[in-house]
């Protein structure tokens, strides 16, 4: 088993870290949340990193972070980098939704240190990060490297899709999270609008279900978490309304017109700007609701 660093111990990292602890993978954590940390390290008996020291024996470090930013600092800044105090050869597997064009310049800089970057970004939320099914996008630019990652990855996803070159996974999935993004504001809006003409919600969700209107939030968040008012996904509103400003601004880089992106970004900008970016994303119906219900 490769010794494994895991960084970022949030809603999907702390399910994803531990499965790597059940597989075997000698493990060492970290996350700012120092408390949050050191629980990890007590319940699945690993090493727990107060210095970027901690990880220089480490084979493979995955982050699992909110913004490209944060990865980037985490890397080359924090006590000095992690970066510079692993060894050459080491596989960095940047599992967070981050910028590709950012991810293509970070892993320029880590090549001075003889490392290698693989992004990974996954879909399918919390739950399958717990039971390890999630859906894994994979850009590399060394066939090596991005092999030795998936010793990782494959303990982790279920299907784990190469999409090219470095960054080409994170576009893919700040694309997948505009089609998610475009799915959920339909739906939402359908029923606001359909709740004013009388329409009970509850059945539009069995009718959209039963017909070509069906996606992911009718099938998971519309009752379960939407109408219910639980909003309890464990996808935050403003990393949402972050992958939606990735792919919009993918669509300028490439000199595509995209006017949906353009309308989603402005659209969950406003919830995030009603709701904070903490809320879980389910709750955006309630901003864009203005009868106040």
């Amino acid at each position: 088993m490769l010794k494994t660093g895991f960084v970022g111990l949030g809603n999907m990292g702390w399910p994803m870290a531990a499965n790597l602890a059940r597989a075997g993978h000698p493990l060492v954590v970290r996350d700012l949340d120092a408390e949050r940390q050191r629980r990890f390290a007590a319940e699945h008996a690993c090493a727990a990193a107060a210095e970027p020291a901690a990880f220089a024996a480490t084979d493979v470090l995955v982050t699992m972070l909110p913004t490209g930013k944060v990865v980037r600092e985490v890397l080359l800044d924090w006590n000095g980098g992690i970066a510079p105090a692993l060894r050459p050869g080491t596989v960095v597997v940047d599992m967070s939704s981050s910028e590709p064009a950012g991810t293509r310049s970070l892993g320029a800089e880590l090549a001075r240190f003889g490392v290698h970057l693989v992004d990974a970004p996954v879909s399918g939320g919390v739950p399958r990060a717990t039971d390890g099914t999630l859906a894994i996008m994979i850009g590399s630019d060394a066939a090596s490297a991005a092999a030795r990652a998936c010793t990782v990855l494959e303990k982790l996803g279920r299907k784990l899709f190469p999409t090219g070159p470095l960054g080409t996974g994170h576009a893919m999935k700040a694309l997948n999270n505009f089609v998610a993004a475009a799915g959920y504001t339909a739906a939402a809006e359908a029923v606001l609008a359909g709740r004013r003409f009388g329409l009970d919600p509850a059945i539009m969700a069995d009718v959209l279900n039963a017909s070509t209107g069906r996606n992911f939030t009718t099938e998971y968040a519309l009752k379960d978490h939407i109408l219910s008012g639980r909003f309890a996904t464990g996808f935050a509103l403003g990393l949402l309304a972050k992958d939606i400003g990735i792919a919009a601004g993918l669509a300028e880089e490439t000199g595509m017109d995209m006017p949906l992106a353009r309308l989603l970004k402005e659209r969950w900008a406003e919830a995030v700007a009603k709701g904070g970016p903490a809320v879980d994303h389910s709750a955006a119906i309630r901003y864009w609701d203005d009868t106040g219900s």
